[in-house]
């Protein structure tokens, strides 16, 4: 199959039945200029994010090969699974209490970013999550001024959660 034509996926998950999306852009392609993820959605599932208990039954959705090397947990939370070995994950009910949920992607940012990375695109939400995802940058500034270049033990909770949200605080 072309991956630039149009496609429809529908899921059937824990959380959504039958809810159809369009991907109208390539896969992990033609992203907004403004949206630089460093870390795709399966880099992140194989470096270890949300304790391994994120989209475990979404294996239907994404690619096969997002999950082959994922560190998941169908059971519970396990912040061992995470790259940095902490919990920097808030529960979903405080996420929904703050209205950062949209309505079609019911576990929050991760979801929605996982949608546009396999091309779908809807305008409103996909500028209000970029928004998000660059006002993140400000626990990259304080990691950067409080921590000495490739020491990952310095601010790992704040590290993982920046992971959380596709940056690689590897690099700084």
């Amino acid at each position: 199959m072309n991956k630039t034509t149009k496609r429809i996926i529908v899921v059937n998950d824990r959380m959504q039945k039958n809810y159809r999306y369009e991907c109208v852009a390539t896969i992990g392609k033609n992203f907004d200029p403004r949206f630089k993820p460093d870390l795709s959605p399966k880099e992140m599932l194989k470096m270890g994010v949300f304790g391994g208990k994120y989209m475990t039954d979404c294996g239907n959705e994404f690619p096969a090969d997002w999950f082959t090397k994922a560190k998941l947990d169908s059971e519970k939370h396990n912040a061992d699974l995470n790259f940095f070995k902490v919990n920097a994950s808030q529960p979903l009910s405080v996420w929904k209490n703050k209205g950062w949920i949209y309505k079609d992607d019911p576990r929050g940012w991760f979801q929605w970013y996982c949608r546009y990375y396999m091309g779908r695109r809807i305008l409103e939400e996909d500028d209000r999550q970029i928004r998000r995802w660059k006002a993140m940058v400000r626990h990259v500034t304080q990691i950067k001024n409080n921590c000495r270049a490739g020491d990952l033990f310095c601010r790992q909770r704040q590290r993982q959660a920046l992971l959380h949200w596709a940056y690689d605080s590897r690099k700084f």
